[in-house]
């Protein structure tokens, strides 16, 4: 009896605390939901943190694990933009790390942006420095074959025309076979591009003409003044006004060349005004072409726009040597004359595929640079002709001319400091 009521007894006191241990949890829970939610939401939000703060460090290890991996595959150039990842919220962490993986994938962002920009200016210097020396081969050795042909074949404007067919020849395979896409030109495009057209016909085929009257060296040391037409035509339609020093430069420039006509075996007037009516023309080109092109809205490549220019100058100058000269650059005429049939096809078809090689590369390089560097550049190469065509043709030089010659080149390097060390004075 005693037993049974010790029995009850202890079954009273386990339902007593079972239900004081419900009541305690109740009070502790429920109530406050209506009381203090903010509260209890801070603990809950800091409880499920927790454990949610555990379950993102073992992303943040998988993720840290994925970018090791993209950064093993990426560029070095990039590898340091992975920084930002491991400075990130937790919260954040997945979106980021999609960003910067989108950031590798373009070459966007800021981390590497001075180390790209540097990569690709001197890119751009080792392209501009290769076309240059393209530029510098082709010419001489074009300048030293076109002079072969006109020695035995006095034709200029057939000569020129000749070469304008070579290069659209080129254009039209290039466009043919899809080596370049063909473009589509607007009649407003064929309007602006005409005066540019014309310029390069004539001064070209003025060049030409003065190559035949004169001797190379002659020709190009005349031509030397083109920094000369260069100022003056960029003052006049681009508003680029020269310094004091700038027009001072020029003097020796105009100097030289008058002491080296003076002097010159083989001087003549048709050869010496040819040669600078082309100084004229081929300035007027540059200075076209580059307010050409800075019109974004309808600009063209610089390889579609020597195109262009190319086929339209066929058409301009066909009729005027058909006019001027006759069918002469016929194998009949030719043969007739007691000219070496295959040499002269030979070597005018290769002086044309250096024409239209050596005159693309030149508009490449004047979409690159300025007017004013183009034509310095333009220079610099007149040297190496000057002093290749002497050499392979022997051309009698006195030590006047060559002091004339000298001086003139001088004063387009001198032209060419100035003009350099003029935007550290701006």
């Amino acid at each position: 009896m005693h037993s049974n009521r010790f029995s009850q007894r202890k079954k009273e006191i386990k339902e007593a605390m079972l239900s004081s241990t419900w009541a305690l949890t109740t009070q502790n829970s429920l109530p406050k939901t209506h009381t203090n939610p903010n509260k209890l939401n801070h603990i809950s939000h800091s409880h499920h943190h927790h454990h949610h703060h555990h379950h993102l460090k073992l992303l943040s290890l998988h993720g840290l694990s994925q970018s090791m991996r993209i950064r093993s595959s990426a560029p070095p150039h990039k590898t340091q933009r992975w920084a930002v990842v491991s400075g990130s919220g937790d919260d954040k962490f997945v979106v980021r790390a999609g960003a910067v993986v989108g950031m590798v994938d373009g070459g966007g962002g800021g981390g590497g942006g001075e180390e790209d920009e540097e990569v690709q200016r001197r890119r751009r210097m080792v392209e501009l420095g290769m076309m240059f020396g393209i530029w510098y081969t082709f010419n001489p050795y074009y300048t030293v074959t076109i002079k072969q042909v006109l020695k035995v074949f006095p034709f200029p404007v057939t000569i020129t025309t000749a070469q304008f067919a070579i290069g659209t020849v080129l254009v039209m395979f290039m466009w043919t076979f899809n080596l370049y896409k063909r473009p589509k030109i607007s009649s407003s495009q064929l309007v602006a591009i005409l005066p540019l057209a014309i310029v390069h016909t004539l001064g070209n085929l003025f060049t030409n003409m003065s190559l035949g009257k004169v001797a190379v060296s002659f020709t190009h040391t005349i031509k030397a003044m083109e920094p000369f037409f260069s100022v003056v035509l960029s003052a006049m339609f681009l508003g680029e006004f020269p310094t004091i020093w700038v027009v001072l430069s020029l003097l020796p420039i105009v100097g030289g060349v008058g002491l080296a006509s003076l002097t010159e075996a083989s001087f003549n007037w048709a050869g010496f005004w040819s040669a600078m009516a082309s100084n004229v023309t081929n300035q007027s080109r540059n200075v076209l072409s580059k307010k050409f092109m800075v019109k974004k809205e309808e600009s063209l490549d610089n390889i579609t726009l020597f195109s262009i220019i190319t086929i339209m100058s066929l058409f301009l100058l066909t009729p005027a040597a058909l006019f001027m000269e006759g069918v002469k650059f016929t194998p009949s005429y030719l043969q007739s004359a007691g000219l070496n049939l295959k040499e002269v096809y030979v070597r005018a078809l290769l002086a044309g595929l250096c024409f239209h090689a050596y005159q693309q590369v030149s508009y490449m390089i004047l979409q690159r640079v300025s007017p004013v560097t183009h034509s310095v550049g333009n220079c610099v190469k007149r040297v190496v002709v000057i002093v290749t065509s002497v050499l392979f043709f022997r051309s009698p030089v006195s030590p006047i001319n060559s002091l004339g010659t000298g001086v003139a080149l001088a004063g387009v390097f001198l032209y060419s400091r100035v003009k350099r060390i003029k935007p550290k004075k701006a």
